[in-house]
């Protein structure tokens, strides 16, 4: 069965660790220095928070998938929903975790990732990464608009997503 994903981006770790902690009714499941994530089963829900430099708020949301077949039909959802301008990362390690994962964009701007995660990882990964990096998190001003330089979210205007992964 999948889980609903979110990521938010905090200016305040132990304050934002300590409250959602209490609105959870319990600790992190995970905690970096500049990360915390709970893995709540009612609901399943996979909720993530960093400090890594990006706007606050909203970072990305997202499906987790429990095999690959279930990730094979998340990414036949997110082709159809997005035109086919998808954009497979494959297996990278982001945010302690190894995993299998593609990208895209909602109407709104909004990154949307599905993955299969298979392992921990010792670090966090890449912020920003060209389309072959390792972590895939679409940077955002601190209005809210997307930076102009690498990140791997598919440009639903770009045909050729091989070519170019930033929006």
């Amino acid at each position: 069965m999948k889980r609903f994903h979110v990521h938010v981006a905090v200016n305040d770790l132990t304050a934002s660790i300590a409250f959602y902690s209490k609105l959870f009714g319990q600790a992190p499941s995970k905690e970096q220095p500049d990360y915390a994530k709970w893995m709540l089963e009612d609901p399943r829900l996979n909720f993530a928070i960093s400090s890594r430099g990006h706007a606050i708020g909203v970072n990305h949301f997202g499906m987790q998938a429990d095999s690959t077949e279930e990730l094979a039909g998340l990414k036949v959802l997110a082709d159809d929903a997005s035109g086919g301008t998808t954009l497979d990362q494959g297996e990278t390690a982001c945010c302690y975790a190894k995993s299998e994962k593609h990208w895209t964009v909602d109407p709104q701007g909004l990154a949307w990732e599905h993955f299969l995660t298979m392992s921990d990882a010792v670090a966090f990964g890449e912020d920003t990464a060209t389309q072959t990096g390792a972590c895939c998190i679409p940077p955002h001003s601190s209005e809210g608009a997307a930076k102009q330089e690498p990140c791997c979210t598919p440009q639903k205007t770009v045909p050729d997503q091989q070519q170019q992964c930033c929006r």
